[in-house]
């Protein structure tokens, strides 16, 4: 079977209240959720929180609920801990139907830059390369190079982030944005992975040890998890552009 699992919690300290942020009408975490269920290969869909009103809305779906215990659910808990955690439950329910995981689809409820189309990308290309650990959505910004990227030192200045040294001879780097070829960042949008990357988390590549070690990208543009109020823009762009508005979505009724 292939199973999706999306991670939200209560509480947030940057953007209070993001997953549940009205977006052309529906919740943010409406928007993973409709992905997951309506693609043709997913066979179910669980939430894991602690959200009595998460709850709320993954019952309206018709998604099932796992609850996300306590120290799951802290602002210092991983999300990497809450995914080992809601895959053993699914897994060991699933044992009982005399099932098994083919793979899993891993979701977060702030994360809305995702339809099923993209999720279907993904296991079409998990399928076709046994040597894979995971598929995941990659957007390109390659204005974020960790060429430009600086930290603030002790003496209050701005300092390179990474040896310029790495990236090659300083004098041949120049400012240019593309200067260093694509940048591709994971935009958590999605992680399609195999159970054993959740089954020996501690093998897997940082940051993101869930995705193993042979990462299949699924491409896409403008990807991204909602941290802050000022990224709601983006969102609601990437969402109009793959045509989701106040009264209608791609997905057939």
């Amino acid at each position: 079977m292939i199973t999706a699992l999306l991670l939200g919690r209560e509480g947030s300290v940057g953007f209070p209240g993001k997953n549940l942020y009205p977006i052309f009408g529906r919740p943010l975490m409406s928007y993973p959720l409709m992905a997951a269920l309506n693609a043709p290969s997913v066979d179910r869909v669980y939430v894991s929180t602690d959200s009595p009103r998460i709850k709320e809305v993954t019952t309206q779906y018709g998604a099932h609920i796992i609850d996300r215990p306590p120290h799951l659910a802290t602002k210092q808990a991983l999300g990497e801990d809450a995914y080992v955690h809601g895959y053993q439950v699914i897994r060991d329910e699933l044992a009982k139907e005399g099932k098994t995981i083919e793979l899993m689809i891993l979701l977060f409820a702030n994360a809305a830059t995702i339809n099923a189309d993209l999720l279907e990308q993904g296991i079409s290309a998990l399928r076709a390369d046994p040597k894979a650990d995971s598929a995941v959505t990659v957007s390109i910004y390659n204005m974020w190079s960790p060429l430009r990227a600086r930290k603030l030192g002790d003496d209050g200045y701005l300092h390179p982030f990474v040896p310029f040294e790495v990236f090659g001879d300083p004098a041949t780097l120049n400012c240019d944005r593309d200067s260093q070829g694509d940048v591709y960042f994971a935009d958590m949008s999605t992680s399609i992975v195999r159970p054993h990357c959740l089954e020996n988390l501690h093998t897997g590549l940082l940051p993101q040890k869930w995705m193993g070690q042979n990462i299949l990208p699924i491409h896409q543009w403008g990807g991204l998890d909602v941290d802050y109020e000022w990224q709601i823009p983006q969102v609601e762009f990437w969402l109009k552009k793959h045509g989701f508005s106040e009264t209608q979505t791609p997905y057939a009724k």
